[in-house]
């Protein structure tokens, strides 16, 4: 069952290939969209008008505020130090680590194949680039990118100087 009957779904969300993902006990909401390929486990939180594509996978501890872009193939951490095994060298559950929570506010971007570290915060509008590895908190409206991810511009100054290039 790729989409869990514990997932809680928003109005008009769209979910792209549903027999090819895996969403159990997350909530999605209102009109956003999920492509294939894509894990979201439980305790995770997609707000409203999100884009979430292809091949992307958000552990639990994850939330992602309104109108958020997540390019393909984005990865989500939540454990700093993991282990297979608990010190007894039995396999670990849920009892033997903590979750780590990371949370994406409003109106950010994270483009493909990015790499975010566990609890952080990506600020409001912020924008992650490309293969980025987010080792930090982002400030709203930072532009980042690299490994580490390192503040690189404002997104407000950008679209300014894009829209004005345009114009002319």
């Amino acid at each position: 069952m790729p989409v869990g009957k514990d997932v809680r779904l928003g109005e008009g969300v769209v979910i792209h290939h549903p027999d090819l993902l895996n969403l159990y006990g997350c909530t999605i909401g209102d009109q956003s969209k999920v492509g294939g390929f894509v894990e979201i486990q439980k305790n995770a939180t997609i707000g409203r008008r999100c884009k979430i594509s292809s091949h992307t996978f958000v552990c639990e501890g994850v939330t992602i505020g309104d109108e958020v872009f997540v390019g393909h193939g984005v990865m989500f951490t939540n454990d700093l130090y993991p282990q297979a095994t608990a010190d007894s060298g039995d396999l670990q559950t849920e009892e033997d680590w903590v979750v780590i929570p990371t949370r994406v506010l409003d109106r950010a971007s994270i483009g493909s194949h990015a790499t975010i570290l566990p609890g952080l915060t990506i600020g409001q509008g912020a924008l992650v680039g490309a293969g980025a590895v987010v080792t930090r908190d982002v400030p709203d409206y930072a532009i980042v990118s690299g490994n580490p991810a390192r503040v690189t511009g404002d997104v407000r100054a950008r679209r300014t100087a894009f829209r004005e290039a345009a114009a002319s």
